[in-house]
């Protein structure tokens, strides 16, 4: 275990920032974790655990301790005849435990094809996609209070006690940057569970058999996941390719009254039910169902005149208006100029303050 200096983050980061690192580490196991917490790096400074860097923006150099989380391991804890219960280290890729899953037919995760990230992010953003969310089948979270950074510290939070909102957590809220997330625990289901409630999921399977000839739509496991990577490739610029965090801004969410006012003034404005509601006010504790519609951000900032926008280095990707693109050596200032602009041009234009996903560090 080595602790590096003045380390270079701009391969650890999917917007591929040139930023710098204080001190620097990669744990691979818990035996790594722990002797980690005794060091004065660890001690003495502010720290970043990092996973696949792909919802983070950095707005300057680092001034203390990333550590690359690399710990892997999945395994089946128990199962029955209806459900298997899984266990995932956070270092893993996120999608490699969707393949897991999907390969042996394991029903719940498969609609999270493709996000990018590790499974460590997965709970601190309740991911979600396509009608699906982790929470959904999430079972707890273990963690390590980063204060005491002792084994007694460990902590087992149970699927409530992540307070879980729309892309949120209390890992985001009230303890962010208090707890270091080591594993979690799935339980998936081994009777067929599809969900295809979401339009362009439902209607690209359901060209994707008509193409075929195919009269009979069971939609597997494979079907699903398949569609979703394809959906997400098709809309979404790789990475490697373009640097990008994915989608920078969350969608938003009104109460049906004020809905109904933009629907007079923009009556092709779309919105949708949110099925397990939204979160009431600043914490992630009180969720009202069917109270909130959903506005997606990314039509709004078309509507705005941003889709396929480029200043300098940075812009707005042509296929898809929620990412903000790196065309290369884009400084942190230069997006988060981007990020601003739009977000006034938005409150100017409808009234609504977009929020972003991505973490700015």
């Amino acid at each position: 275990m080595e602790i590096h200096k003045d380390y270079d983050l701009t391969k650890l980061n999917t917007f591929g920032i040139s930023v710098s690192a204080k001190f620097f580490i990669e744990i691979h196991d818990k035996t790594d974790l722990e002797n980690l917490f005794d060091t004065p790096e660890f001690k003495n400074n502010k720290k970043l655990f990092l996973g696949g860097g792909s919802n983070i923006l950095f707005t300057k150099n680092f001034d203390g301790l990333v550590v690359l989380n690399k710990l892997k391991g999945i395994k089946i804890l128990s199962e029955s005849s209806t459900d298997v219960v899984i266990h995932a280290m956070s270092g893993e890729i996120w999608h490699d435990l969707v393949i897991f899953a999907v390969e042996r037919g394991y029903w719940g995760i498969e609609n999270l094809s493709l996000i990018p990230g590790t499974v460590g992010a997965a709970p601190m953003q309740n991911i979600g996609a396509y009608g699906a969310e982790l929470r959904d089948v999430l079972e707890s979270v273990e963690a390590y209070d980063l204060e005491s950074g002792k084994e007694n510290k460990k902590k087992v939070f149970s699927r409530e006690e992540c307070l879980f909102g729309y892309r949120d957590s209390i890992f985001k809220n009230e303890l962010k940057d208090k707890y270091f997330i080591f594993a979690i625990t799935l339980k998936l289901s081994k009777v067929e569970k599809k969900n295809i409630s979401y339009k362009i999921l439902r209607e690209y399977l359901e060209n994707l058999y008509a193409q075929t000839g195919n009269k009979i739509v069971p939609y597997s496991l494979k079907d699903i996941s398949d569609a979703v990577g394809a959906i997400r490739k098709s809309k979404l610029p790789d990475p490697a390719i373009i640097p990008n965090a994915g989608s920078f801004f969350k969608n938003i969410f009104v109460e049906e009254e004020k809905l109904n006012e933009l629907l007079k003034i923009y009556p092709n404005m779309p919105y949708f039910e949110e099925k397990n509601g939204r979160k009431n006010g600043s914490k992630a504790s009180v969720f009202i169902a069917s109270v909130f519609k959903k506005i997606p951000a990314a039509w709004l900032i078309e509507q705005c005149g941003w889709k396929g926008k480029r200043i300098g280095n940075v812009g707005v990707h042509n296929m898809q208006a929620l990412v903000l693109v790196n065309y290369g050596g884009a400084t942190e200032e230069e997006v988060k100029n981007l990020a601003e602009s739009i977000i006034a041009d938005v409150k100017n234009k409808f009234g609504l303050v977009l929020i972003p996903e991505v973490n700015l560090i």
